[in-house]
């Protein structure tokens, strides 16, 4: 029986900048990875918030030096309309820029500073069972090599991503709210050559006919690109069709990406992730904790996966430093109603997206400029900011402008005719 603090499960973002967290205050960490780095994953534009927890986490200067594309905000585009968000004008303080990543890459970069720090990873280790009934948790582990072992410690961070190991090992999970989508998406050599185009920004495209279909044209500094369509499980694609096809005949069908990847090389196999999207019962209990997607999954859109999951990195290190301490601590009060403000915002919006309504506001001609800072914010992933307005009361406010922006685009068409 091995015996350490913390065991953190997941060497992804959250738990890389988890562990550096309580590393730097003083803690002991061993992060359990089950997979061998560099590794594929999903999840490339990253929000401006993101960079608050790394900046914290130390861990800036290594992000820095690996020469990610930087990336300023958002652009969308549906048939002939197209519009912009610049994250540095917004209502919400904080970094205004951030970077659009290779997974393999900036999780590497995250990991490795982690162990720059002082914090132990062990890699192809598998978490094979966990025990939370005693006196402290312990898990059962499988090497790659065929050897198992169990470790002790006084707290358990999950942050195993789309594994959510321990909502399956504790019967946590539960069913989403959200409708089934599926994803199929690769990379390119995009060779975009047209002066239109901002590769500091992640393309969001809508479907010409269909608005429940929509695309991300994520550009790198290498000059490659992550593509993807993502909508309801049933809307494209057949079980025989090959995954490329429909991925390269599903953008055909956007005209503005057509012209974009008219030179691009398609070399990379296509994948399918559907059914992504994740809830569980709880987010803590007695000895453990669920961080990121290993907890809540909302959907791609709006890239806020990661930044969700920086966010419970900050909030459980925040409050297992302070337990640790000997502090007594409320894990429901500091820990998940804080983290689900967030979450509750992002999912506001995403719904909005689906439904149409936050559609028809992010197309909407004539914007006040100040509210679009505060959407701005949010789109950044300040999705915790209060003093926002479309965060403190996201429902009634998105709805409410919804209606403004509809109602105006549909009195400007009937004086046209």
């Amino acid at each position: 029986m091995q015996n350490r603090q913390i065991v953190v499960i997941g060497a992804g973002p959250s738990g890389s900048v988890a562990a550096a967290l309580l590393k730097r205050r003083g803690h002991d960490v061993l992060i359990l990875e089950r997979q061998r780095f560099p590794r594929f994953s999903i999840g490339e534009s990253l929000l401006a918030h993101c960079l608050e927890f790394i900046e914290e986490a130390g861990m800036m200067d290594a992000v820095r030096a690996a020469g990610f594309q930087t990336k300023n905000g958002a652009a969308f585009a549906c048939g002939n309309a197209y519009t912009t968000f610049d994250f540095r004008d917004k209502f919400s303080p904080g970094p205004g820029t951030t970077f659009q990543v290779l997974r393999a890459q900036f999780d590497k970069v995250l990991a490795d500073d982690a162990e720059r720090q002082g914090v132990e990873i062990r890699y192809e280790q598998t978490v094979t069972a966990a025990d939370f009934s005693g006196a402290r948790p312990v898990l059962d582990v499988s090497s790659a090599d065929g050897s198992s072992y169990q470790v002790t410690c006084d707290f358990v961070l999950d942050a195993s991503g789309y594994g959510r190991v321990l909502a399956r090992l504790c019967d946590l999970e539960q069913p989403s709210s959200a409708p089934p989508r599926k994803a199929i998406f690769t990379h390119i050599e995009d060779r975009i050559d047209s002066e239109q185009f901002d590769r500091n920004k992640i393309l969001i495209t809508v479907h010409p006919k269909i608005r429940d279909i929509w695309y991300w044209l994520i550009p790198f500094s290498n000059g490659r690109s992550s593509i993807g369509v993502v909508g309801d499980v049933n809307l494209f694609g057949s079980s025989d069709e090959p995954l490329m096809d429909t991925l390269r005949s599903t953008c055909d069908a956007a005209p503005n990406l057509q012209r974009l990847l008219g030179n691009a090389q398609w070399d990379t196999p296509a994948n399918l992730i559907s059914g992504y999207s994740a809830s569980v019962r709880s987010l803590h209990g007695p000895g453990f904790a669920l961080l990121g997607n290993a907890a809540e999954f909302l959907d791609p859109v709006f890239s806020s996966g990661v930044t969700i999951a920086l966010r419970s990195s900050k909030l459980a290190a925040d409050a297992l430093h302070r337990q640790l301490s000997g502090e007594t601590v409320d894990w429901q009060r500091d820990f998940a109603d804080p983290l689900m403000v967030g979450v509750e915002t992002f999912r506001t919006y995403v719904q909005g997206w689906y439904e149409g309504a936050f559609q028809d506001v992010v197309f909407y001609e004539q914007p006040q400029p100040a509210i679009r800072a505060m959407i701005s914010s949010i789109l950044a992933g300040y999705a915790w900011d209060q003093a926002n307005p479309y965060v403190a009361e996201s429902r009634r406010r998105l709805a409410t402008l919804a209606e403004i922006c509809q109602g105006a685009t549909e009195r400007a068409a009937a004086t046209a005719l």
